[in-house]
C-alpha cells in the first residue's frame, strides 16, 4: 500500500480532530458554532478586542468581521460594548455563553491529549506536541525544516 502525503495525513487528523471536537460541543448545547468562532474566542480571551483586529487575526476583511461578530453577538456568544476612551469604537468581549463555549472547548482539547497519550504513549505524544508546535511557529516552510531535530 502507498503511503499517504504528508501533508494529507496531516489534514486527515485535523479534521478528524475539529469534526469530533464539533460533535462533542453540539452535545452539550453549542450546535450553532461557526468556522472561525474559536479563534475569535482566543482573541477575547486575552482581553476585549475591536472588529478590526478580529479582521486583522484571521486575514479576513473588515467587512467579513463585521459578519461574523453580528452572527456571534446575535447567538449569545459575544458581547458589544463602547471603548471607554472612545465611545464611537465598538469593543468586543466574551459573553457568558462564549465563556462556556470555550471553557468546553478547552475541557476537549484537554482530553483529547490525555487520550492522546494513552493511545501511543507518553512520550511519542510529547513529540507529537513538540512536532506541531515547531510547525506552527515556524514562519516558512525553509524554517521548520532547519530547525534542531527533537
Amino acid at each position: 500500500m502507498e503511503q499517504r502525503d504528508f501533508g494529507i495525513v496531516l489534514g486527515l487528523a485535523y479534521v478528524g480532530f475539529v469534526d469530533e471536537l464539533h460533535a462533542e460541543l453540539a452535545e452539550k448545547g453549542f450546535s450553532d458554532l461557526g468556522r472561525h468562532y474559536g479563534y475569535v474566542f482566543r482573541t477575547l480571551d486575552a482581553g476585549p478586542a475591536t472588529a478590526t483586529a478580529i479582521a486583522r487575526g484571521l486575514g479576513i476583511t473588515l467587512q467579513g468581521a463585521s459578519k461574523l461578530v453580528a452572527e456571534m453577538v446575535e447567538r449569545g456568544y459575544l458581547v458589544r460594548e463602547p471603548d471607554p476612551s472612545d465611545a464611537r469604537v465598538k469593543v468586543l468581549r466574551l459573553g457568558p455563553r462564549g465563556e462556556s463555549a470555550l471553557a468546553a472547548a478547552r475541557a476537549f482539547h484537554r482530553n483529547f491529549e490525555r487520550r492522546l497519550v494513552r493511545r501511543i504513549g507518553a512520550e511519542r505524544a510529547r513529540v507529537v506536541r513538540e512536532v506541531l508546535t515547531a510547525m506552527a511557529a515556524a514562519d516558512e516552510g525553509e524554517a521548520l525544516l532547519t530547525a534542531p531535530r527533537l
